[in-house]
């Protein structure tokens, strides 16, 4: 079956327009969390760089794969141009999926499932973002993020104004509620990044009479983001998760194990999470937090005793990989960021005023490539 169902997702693929949400970062090639994190980062600051400006961001982390409505997929499906044989078919393949139990030697009794997409299918990630693919900003000022079912909400807010951000949150509960898609006010954070000397307090969003949660710090696509938009608290996290898996890397050399094994679990357990989402925050990590991150790198060289690269070097190689990729993808958002000057040899700098916008990834990605 999931032979066939990947037939299926790529005669989708294949006909599927050009014109859908290039904000969905999920289950798209040469999309990832590193994309929607870099968006992310670069359409704050970019906006922080203007006077009297902050910005607000709304994440909502409810689970929403189980609460699809097949007949309204297959309506969107339809206007998407998807042909009605096919529609017929996904029509037939989502409901009436029978599920039990089972607990050590018991097994409850079987019900039959008609909403939500199949877990483990090879289609249902395709078919819920083309549920989704309408839930986009109204606003100019707003831009809604979606990575699978986390949607983010960013609001740009200027001279104090936030009636378009509001209304657009007040717009994304209720396309959630046309669509069976429930915003879990429990699940939903929002932290708000105001540098201004003199911030004025900030009224809650309240959603179904309930108020979202304010919080200095949260966890985004893998990432530790603060209001502050340091991070101190992201490396350390990812400084400690890399030091306990040192501990197997140790008990595998008194198992006498060859330094080329030694390295390739390096680079699967320990690197992998130093690395993880690199190219979107390593650029802006103070001199300490680098330090920390080298360190790891340093213990780790002398368990397995031989070279291995160093953090700047692999940060440096998938910068520029990633700018390579994105310039060949015409459908990618961050396109535009990497135009030629007159002359054709070098990409046009972007500006920035302050530190922590030049040291994001975009402008610093741009530096690189003309550096080469």
């Amino acid at each position: 079956m999931k032979c066939f169902e990947r037939l299926v997702l790529e005669h989708i693929k294949d006909i599927n327009p050009d014109s859908l949400d290039p904000f969905q970062f999920a289950y798209r090639s040469n999309r990832s969390t590193e994309d929607a994190i870099s968006i992310t980062l670069h359409t704050t600051l970019s906006h922080l760089e203007n006077k009297n400006c902050y910005a607000r961001l709304f994440v909502d982390y409810s689970s929403a794969f189980n609460t699809v409505i097949p007949s309204q997929l297959i309506t969107k499906l339809l206007d998407l141009g998807l042909s009605s044989s096919l529609c017929n078919w996904v029509l037939d393949f989502l409901p009436d999926r029978p599920q039990q139990v089972r607990i050590g030697g018991k097994t409850s009794s079987i019900i039959t499932i008609s909403t939500g997409t199949p877990q483990g299918s090879v289609l249902s990630p395709l078919l819920y973002s083309l549920y989704t693919h309408d839930c986009v900003a109204k606003y100019s000022s707003n831009t809604i993020l979606k990575f699978a079912d986390d949607t983010t909400v960013i609001g740009l807010i200027s001279e104090d104004d936030e009636t378009a951000y509001r209304e657009e949150v007040r717009l994304l509960a209720e396309w959630c509620q046309d669509n069976n898609l429930t915003l879990n006010v429990n699940k939903t954070k929002e932290m708000i990044v105001d540098f201004r000397k003199q911030a004025t307090e900030h009224r809650p969003i309240n959603i179904g009479g309930e108020a979202v949660e304010q919080v200095s710090s949260l966890r985004f696509l893998r990432v530790t983001l603060t209001d502050d938009l340091k991070w101190s608290s992201h490396t350390a996290a990812i400084v400690k998760r890399a030091q306990q898996r040192l501990y197997f890397l140790r008990r595998l050399r008194k198992a006498r194990m060859s330094p080329t094994t030694l390295c390739r679990f390096y680079r699967c357990t320990v690197e992998s999470i130093l690395t993880g989402c690199i190219t979107s925050w390593y650029s802006s990590c103070s001199v300490q937090d680098n330090r920390a991150l080298q360190r790891v790198v340093h213990s780790a060289q002398k368990i397995t005793g031989t070279q291995l690269p160093a953090i700047h070097d692999i940060h440096t190689i998938r910068c520029l990989r990633k700018v390579n990729r994105i310039r060949r993808d015409p459908s990618h958002p961050a396109l535009s960021l990497f135009s030629l000057l007159p002359s054709g040899r070098r990409l046009q700098s972007i500006w920035t005023r302050t530190s922590r916008f030049r040291n994001s990834f975009y402008p610093t990605a741009v530096r690189l490539m003309n550096n080469q």
